[in-house]
């Protein structure tokens, strides 16, 4: 290895990790290797996690700009606090969504880490200078669109910033907080602090702009669930049946999907009368769904079959072949 590389893998991979020798001419060709390959995963993923929140603060500040601040619409949380005051008092925006932010960013450093929060912290400057300098075209004054475009935008910008491992909205943050220490569902306190949002906008501006408004939290909130769970929806398969082999085979050949074979008990009966068997469990897309169960009927037509979705995958066979036509 290269000296100038193996004095970087050393200072900023292998001397962080504990247990391992602190000279510089200890260090295993294993190690190094090791260490190597530690050193270009964290460049790659650091430079993905730049690139996402780079996107997500232009996608974002576009949403702002070009749609939701010049129509004198607001989004739910954080943002939307800060849109409404913005609104209210003729406030610059810009300051207004760190001020606003920036508790949530210091709870964001307590509950979940040092680096979640200095990423946010640069989000969040990265969306207020956008914002103050970055010059947007108003796209247009239609409320409907401006409410739609508006919040997909927005939620784009605030899904590729979560990808990238930081926020641009702090709501969230609260929203686990607070669902920790009540017991609630991030869910429910999510809506319930939008729904003061929402009430306050519909006293203090308009019903029609609160109503207007509530359309664009939906279509952001939607777009933030689609950028960051995947576009493409999938569904775990589990199967119990006496022709297991030959519907493993299928899922393989057929289907070109991976599988898990658990080994089970069937009970049935008043005696509790039991039968070992295997159980396959497969995960395929929601465009496959029905492929699937006609080739399970064609095999079994009496196969226990047990459907559930699931939000992503990673690794495996499920994003590396493509289905085969038969």
């Amino acid at each position: 290895m290269n000296p100038f590389w193996k004095k970087i893998v050393i200072q900023t991979v292998l001397r962080k990790k504990e247990g391992l020798h602190t000279d510089y001419e200890e260090f295993s060709s294993f190690e190094l290797a090791k260490g190597f390959r530690e050193f270009k995963l964290l460049v790659f993923n650091t430079i993905k996690d730049i690139l996402l929140i780079l996107f997500g603060i232009t996608s974002a500040s576009f949403g702002l700009k070009g749609f939701l601040f010049p129509n004198k619409f607001i989004d739910g949380g954080a943002v939307g606090i800060s849109l409404l005051i913005a609104e209210l008092f003729n406030l610059p925006l810009p300051i207004l969504l760190v001020l606003i932010n920036l508790p949530f960013v210091l709870l964001g450093f307590k509950i979940i880490g040092k680096q979640f929060a200095i990423k946010t912290i640069l989000a969040i400057s990265g969306l207020a200078l956008f914002t103050a300098f970055v010059p947007f075209p108003e796209i247009t004054h239609d409320k409907l669109l401006v409410a739609v475009f508006g919040g997909f935008f927005l939620g784009a910008g605030i899904g590729l910033s979560v990808r990238g491992g930081s926020v641009i909205d702090g709501t969230e943050i609260l929203a686990i907080h607070l669902s920790r220490k009540s017991g609630s569902t991030i869910g429910d306190v999510i809506m319930a602090i939008n729904i003061i949002i929402f009430s306050a906008a519909a006293y203090l501006l308009s019903l029609e702009t609160a109503l207007y408004s509530m359309i664009t939290y939906l279509s952001a909130s939607k777009t933030v669930d689609y950028i960051i769970e995947g576009i493409e929806e999938y569904t775990a398969f589990t199967i119990i049946s006496t022709h297991s082999d030959e519907i493993r085979e299928m899922i393989i050949q057929k289907m070109g999907r991976g599988v898990t074979v658990y080994n089970g008990k069937r009970g049935f009966g008043k005696h509790g009368h039991s039968d070992e068997i295997d159980i396959i469990y497969t995960v395929i897309t929601r465009l496959e769904i029905s492929k699937l169960n006609e080739e399970i009927e064609r095999i079994d037509s009496n196969a226990f079959v047990v459907m559930s979705s699931i939000k992503d995958t990673k690794g495996g066979m499920i994003k590396k072949r493509p289905l085969k036509d038969h």
